[in-house]
């Protein structure tokens, strides 16, 4: 529905590089605008990730996805018109407004930008026009001068929508006025002047120690430096590109240790982030079978291309570990990619992800398909026996996202089926799980019928982000971004 009066005004969090902290900050600015009273919408025109939640008309990027829930405004595919999910180091499945798209998939990544923007640019427009502020999220860096005639990510945005831009950078990896200070100097003098302030994001110590730097800056730009943010390890939001760091020491100590295994194309890793905000539970990310002792459960997580991680993973001796923690009655979980590693075979004709021998932990077999399976899914467990019985008759929502079908494999004895509708089996001996569903850790029940507990809702987390920011902002900066002249 079109909202009366003036197009939204568009707030914009670009970066010095990836991992500045774009996607964190855009997240608390669409809770914190949220609260204001204002309808909010986020806008990333390009992402690149393997996580990808699945919303009305498709998938976009996991980012965006949260970024509405702090806007509380229902995620859509207009909110992040192209993703780019790489499969290979050269290679990305581009996905349009929701869905795959073949055509552009095979096109060489700078002639997309032409065909692309103008839907890009109207999915804005129509964005502006439904909401009263637009929080957009930039992409890398917006000083890639070798990329600037083909941007459709920073600036072009920032001009299409007339957007008040704050510049971040990390401090904690050094050298973050120089990054500041460089990408001011490379972009031209339109766009300088969009730049309403540098923030200084998570910072360890006594920010008066960074004086007279800001100062210094501010006379060299004329921007500000409106906000230091500290290092906070446990706002409990996934990284939108994963959060590989050592996990802090848990409180009370450990009772259960959960090690992922992180494959070199791991898709949804997004969706653990609930683990690493329990209390007596320890998540590990491994890749070496040295990271998997002592571990309690081993999981497999999804995979953008199976096979390729597959290969990897035995390539670490990560498959022999695995089959070991196995035999001795340890738990194992496999999520999409995962659960397809864990049967007998993957088949594929179509040339879309490649064939191989399984781990053989399951007797299910699968095949890939050309149509991408893409859906919100509610389902009711089965009767499941060892570390997974609590589970039994649970019911648990989630979503899919997979080009695999998987059944039964015909020559060997049937699996117990734990999911209806071919969306998960365990083997006989009860410690082998394997689910199509992602998103499971974010449901409530499971949460409370595995660990007796429950993690911090996301309503909670989003209100967190919006206080942090309004404590460390300069006073009037936000309500500033979006005055009207």
């Amino acid at each position: 529905m079109t909202k009366q009066g003036s197009p939204a005004r568009c707030v914009m969090v670009l970066g010095t590089s990836s991992g500045a902290g774009k996607s964190w900050l855009a997240t608390a600015l669409c809770r914190w605008y949220a609260r204001q009273g204002l309808r909010v919408a986020p806008f990333k025109a390009q992402n690149m990730s393997n996580n990808a939640r699945v919303v009305a008309g498709g998938e976009i990027g996991s980012a965006q996805y949260f970024q509405a829930l702090a806007a509380r405004a229902e995620p859509e595919v207009r909110m992040n018109p192209l993703l780019l999910k790489p499969e290979r180091d050269t290679h990305s499945q581009v996905v349009l407004f929701g869905q795959v798209d073949e055509a552009l998939s095979r096109q060489p990544w700078r002639g997309r930008s032409a065909s692309v923007w103008p839907r890009i640019a109207h999915a804005l427009d129509e964005l502006r026009a439904e909401n009263d502020v637009v929080v957009i999220e930039g992409a890398g860096s917006p000083a890639e001068i070798n990329l600037m005639d083909s941007d459709i990510a920073n600036l072009r945005v920032a001009r299409h929508a007339d957007a008040a831009c704050l510049l971040v950078s990390d401090i904690d990896r050094g050298g973050a006025f120089a990054h500041l200070y460089g990408t001011w100097a490379l972009l031209e003098e339109e766009d300088r002047a969009r730049i309403r302030g540098f923030i200084l994001n998570k910072f360890r110590g006594d920010a008066t120690l960074l004086a007279p730097a800001p100062q210094q800056l501010q006379a060299l730009t004329n921007v500000p430096t409106v906000a230091t943010l500290p290092m906070w390890w446990g706002h409990g939001l996934p990284e939108e590109d994963g959060w590989f760091q050592p996990r802090a020491a848990t409180p009370g100590g450990a009772q259960r240790t959960i090690a992922v295994i992180a494959t070199p194309r791991i898709s949804n890793l997004d969706e653990f982030q609930p683990l690493a905000n329990l209390a007596g539970v320890c998540l590990l990310w491994a890749r070496t079978p040295a990271e998997l002792a002592g571990a309690d459960w081993i999981v497999l997580p999804g995979s953008k291309h199976t096979s390729s991680d597959l290969a990897w993973l035995r390539a670490q001796g990560l498959d022999r570990a695995i089959a070991a923690h196995a035999a001795a009655g340890g738990a194992v979980l496999g999520v999409c990619g995962g659960l397809q590693m864990l049967g007998e075979a993957l088949i594929d004709v179509h040339g879309i992800d490649g064939n191989g021998p399984g781990l053989g932990l399951l007797p299910l077999v699968t095949q890939f398909e050309p149509a991408k399976t893409l859906r919100r899914t509610q389902v009711r467990f089965g009767t499941l026996a060892g570390p997974w019985a609590g589970l039994s008759g649970v019911s648990a929502s989630g979503y899919e996202i997979h080009h695999g079908q998987t059944a039964q494999h015909p020559a060997m004895p049937a699996a117990r089926i734990a999911l209806p509708g071919g969306l998960g089996w365990q083997n006989d001996a009860g410690n082998v799980l394997g689910v199509y569903l992602h998103g499971l850790f974010e449901d409530p029940a499971v949460l409370h019928a595995l660990f007796g507990a429950a993690a911090a809702t996301l309503d909670s987390v989003f209100d967190g982000l919006a206080d942090f920011i309004d404590q460390h902002f300069e006073a009037g900066v936000l309500h500033g971004l979006i005055a009207r002249p």
